[in-house]
């Protein structure tokens, strides 16, 4: 075993790697950008190395600076994660010359698999079945346009490098095609420094199920199971579950068979993951491997009872696979959620800002949170906006569903959008809860997913109220331990004055509601009116801004984290914003240039789709924005004309920044 292991990446796999490490008594070097420089891996790591700004091409991406850190930090080994540098077969060339271990597959297995085209050529040889497509070399548009009408609409455009959904796009008519290989191959070339794409027949409702493999370096492989991984936005996987609901035996060996045979065929080491897409028959087709650690893989490791990263370290110094095919086994079901730092209801736009309150359901043997950030840190624009993982085990699916939902009803995250409750819609889902799965799943359930928003509960808007006037108290509380004449009763919160009892109006808003409760204060707590019901209520404000509460003798728990002039109140699984109205000044909420002309995040600009001057009809594109490796299209929010843009291409923006002058005809 490796004595020190250095980490090329970040977040949540990089926090995941150094705690098997750590189990295992070896040292771990994290390297860090300017951006990361107090990020969780940088904290829990032994030692951590600066490889420069936060751009990650100067950094994660920088493989000459990461193999510096390496060998000047002693460690004989590098774990690459999943990203950046983990399937670069130049960066692990560059690992063997200088005399380090790369902890993934051989070189030659890399470049076999590196290339969706090569991949599916070989795949071809070997006799595995393949989606109807063309792999070719040939990248001209019109080649390519006439190759898609071959195969027939619709059809997918995949970035030959890619991986995670970028450059990915579905074409369902010919007219479509040539903006849609335009934006495969922008999205392409930044995230992956390759503009090279190849074509597939789109299969309609087909399911995402993958195979986890591994080999040793004395020529054994075996299969860990499958994993599916159907339901999916924009190609990224949301939800992953194993084992794949109504695989049976025999079509689990198959497909089991096919993977091994695919990762013996290029002599594969290491982690690795062979990815099908499955008809509704049950047919299987052969799309890619991943030759690397697979973001869900814990769901692998809460059904065998294994740490993936220990065999990858094991199996990187020498040792052999610590067991046989024979040995491995199903135990329960497993369910990962992928917290996001982003907003569902706006296109899932990523989201940054600092984790002003940040808690997490209690870790157990069915519950699992791997992530890369704490209360306090900031999730940033340079890279992917992950929050955590979340994954649960039980003994069927059912119970693993509720196993899930109880968790993410108890996950709490203030600062950011995020996408908690639609994870938790989705589960709950009918779809899903009775595993009619495929990958237009999110699509196709639309409605039950992002239902119309509705007015907070009544118990909502006074846990809101009670919490403020409980926090009151305890500020009141405080000041008055620290005063000369604690017992002064202008410390009192109770709405003591030397004639009449004075009145108390408290405002909140969600949304355009907005209602004023009148506080009455009584020996027990308070009486709180709204919408002309009186209420008795009392109660406490725990650590970590529980609210413990009464309200009329129904007694319930709920969080209430107050940010700014926010209030959050989480309740029974839903997070309830409300803004508190200062009575003697309230400016009113701001907002965007009207039409969504504003920057929604901060990015880059990368095409200026419209003329100044031209007509454009409502919806017609405008320009283009790079942010989180993710195109994000700005439209016209009427039928009218640009007037001028305000950046140009390449120029950075801001968060709000005006984009466009724009006047509506």
């Amino acid at each position: 075993m490796f004595d020190t292991v250095l980490i090329a990446n970040r977040g949540e796999i990089a926090c995941r790697v150094i705690r098997t490490a750590r189990r295992l008594g070896v040292r771990t070097v994290a390297v860090y950008s300017d951006a990361d420089a107090t990020a969780r891996h940088v904290r829990l790591a032994d030692d951590a190395v600066c490889i420069g700004p936060a751009s990650a091409r100067e950094s994660y991406l920088n493989g000459e600076r990461i193999i510096a850190a390496a060998r000047a930090s002693g460690a004989q080994a590098i774990h690459p994660g999943y990203g950046f540098l983990s399937e670069n077969e130049q960066f692990a060339e560059a690992c063997a010359a200088s005399g380090l271990v790369f902890i993934g597959p051989p070189v030659a297995a890399i470049r076999a698999m590196g290339s969706k085209s090569a991949a599916k050529a070989l795949m071809e040889r070997a006799g595995v079945p393949l989606v109807p497509g063309y792999h070719g070399e040939n990248q001209d548009a019109g080649f390519l346009a006439a190759e898609s009408q071959r195969i027939g609409w619709p059809v997918l455009i995949k970035a030959s490098a890619g991986g995670g959904g970028k450059g990915m796009r579905i074409v369902r008519s010919a007219g479509e095609f040539a903006a849609a290989l335009a934006s495969c191959r922008r999205e392409a070339a930044a995230s992956f420094g390759d503009d090279r794409v190849l074509i597939e027949k789109y299969l309609e409702r087909p399911r995402h199920i993958e195979m986890q493999v591994f080999g040793d370096t004395l020529g054994n492989v075996v299969h860990l199971f499958e994993r599916d991984c159907s339901v999916q936005r924009r190609h990224q996987k949301v939800l992953e579950e194993a084992p794949a609901p109504g695989m049976t035996a025999t079509r689990r060996a198959a497909m089991g068979k096919a993977a091994v045979d695919a990762a013996k065929a290029v002599g594969y080491v290491g982690a690795g993951t062979v990815e099908f897409i499955v008809g509704a028959d049950g047919t299987f087709h052969f799309m890619e491997m991943n030759t690397r650690l697979q973001v869900e893989h814990p769901v692998t490791e809460m059904i065998t009872g294994l740490d993936l990263v220990e065999w990858q370290l094991r199996v990187a110094a020498g040792e052999p696979l610590p067991l046989a095919q024979e040995q491995l086994a199903i135990r329960g079901h497993a369910i990962e959620a992928r917290i996001y730092a982003e907003d569902p209801d706006k296109g899932f736009l990523p989201s940054t800002g600092r984790l002003l309150h940040l808690s997490t359901p209690a870790e157990s043997l069915h519950v699992r949170v791997d992530t890369g950030v704490e209360e306090g840190d900031e999730i940033t624009p340079h890279y992917d906006p992950m929050i955590a993982k979340l994954i649960v085990r039980d003994d069927t699916r059912e119970r693993a569903c509720a196993r899930m939902l109880q968790a993410l009803a108890q996950y709490r995250v203030v600062g950011v959008a995020n996408n908690i409750e639609f994870l938790s819609r989705l589960v709950a889902c009918p779809a899903f809860a009775q595993a009619d799965l495929d990958t237009g799943l999110i699509e196709r359930e639309h409605d039950f997913l992002f239902p119309a928003t509705t007015e907070p509960p009544r118990e909502a808007w006074l846990s809101a109220a009670l919490a403020e006037l409980l926090r009151e108290q305890a500020a009141a509380d405080a000041a008055a331990r620290l005063d000369a004449d604690p017992h002064s009763p202008w410390h009192h919160r109770d709405g003591w004055r030397v004639n009449l009892g004075a009145p108390r109006r408290l405002t909140f808003r969600s949304g355009d509601v907005a209602k004023t409760m009148s506080v009455a204060y009584v020996d027990a707590g308070y009486r709180l009116e709204v919408d002309g019901q009186a209420t008795a209520a009392h109660g406490e404000m725990l650590p970590g801004s529980q609210l413990r509460a009464d309200f009329g003798g129904n007694r319930t728990a709920a969080t209430v984290v107050a940010a700014n002039e926010r209030r959050h109140v989480f309740l029974h699984g839903h997070c309830y914003v409300f803004a508190a109205i200062d009575p003697l000044y309230h400016a009113g909420e701001g907002g965007g240039a009207e039409g969504g002309m504003t920057a929604p995040m901060p990015g880059k600009v990368i095409a200026l789709v419209a003329k100044i001057g031209v007509r454009v009809e409502k919806g017609a594109p405008l320009l283009i924005l790079e942010a989180m490796k993710m195109e994000h299209t700005i439209c016209a929010p009427a039928t009218g004309t640009v007037k001028a843009f305000r950046y140009a291409v390449g120029e950075q923006v801001t968060d709000g920044a005006e984009l466009v002058d724009f006047e509506a005809k």
